[in-house]
């Protein structure tokens, strides 16, 4: 019988988190599942799964998880790294400290879990590393400086593991959503999408589970957008 494959969503309790675990859940994975709000471990609960709760800012809580996972299914195989929100204001308002919950809310909230669930994957012998970003990692608005600015980081850490580890058969890419329906709607934002609506959940959350299957075994460092055509490559 094979084993069965396992999955990892922090910031799971709602929105793009929630939507993508119960997405991996329904393709069969088992999934254990990090909140601050609570909401996570009922999640998991609700899909026979494993939760915690606690924050993607420390450590300890993500350890939690991992070590929660490790005991009750011996693997992992999937890892989906999804976040709150940070700090908003006027880039030259923005303070010290400010900053630094943005780094913490946009890049180390990947980094930390990274750091734990690498050896396992190398153990493995593969692994699965998603990250959800935002669409305008490359293309900045000052409506989210710090999420753009440390996402932008976050594409320069995705090159670099995926430089380093696609020898071990490490995947890692992230997801890039504009405007989703799990934000506040606005006229003004449907109409500034090509495809003149909001994205749903379900479509991050089919994005998300096409890059855990083995659909998508060669392709990695990469960041995807499914944001309607708001932002575009050159």
């Amino acid at each position: 019988m094979a084993a069965e494959k396992v999955a990892l969503v922090t910031a799971g309790g709602s929105g793009m988190g929630a939507g993508a675990a119960r997405r991996l859940a329904a393709d069969g994975f088992r999934v254990a599942i990090l909140s601050s709000s609570g909401k996570g471990e009922a999640l998991a609960g609700e899909l026979g799964g494993f939760g915690v709760t606690g924050s993607n800012k420390s450590g300890d809580d993500l350890k939690r998880l991992v070590d929660g996972a490790l005991a009750k299914w011996g693997r992992i195989d999937v890892l989906v790294n999804s976040a709150g929100h940070g700090p908003r204001a006027a880039i030259t308002e923005i303070t010290d400290e400010q900053w630094h919950i943005g780094l913490d809310t946009y890049l180390l909230n990947v980094i930390r879990p990274v750091r734990l669930v690498t050896p396992v994957m190398q153990a493995q012998k593969g692994g699965a590393i998603i990250n959800i970003s935002t669409a305008w990692a490359f293309e900045p608005s000052a409506m989210f400086p710090t999420s753009a600015v440390f996402r932008a980081g976050l594409a320069a850490f995705t090159k670099i593991f995926t430089d380093t580890h696609a020898a071990d058969n490490i995947r890692m890419n992230n997801v890039l959503p504009g405007w989703i329906d799990s934000l506040p709607q606005t006229d003004a934002r449907r109409d500034s999408v090509p495809l003149k609506r909001y994205g749903k959940v379900e479509e991050i959350a089919a994005t998300v589970s096409f890059l855990a299957s083995e659909g998508a075994a060669y392709i990695t460092g990469q960041n995807i957008r499914v944001d309607g055509g708001l932002t575009r490559s050159v």
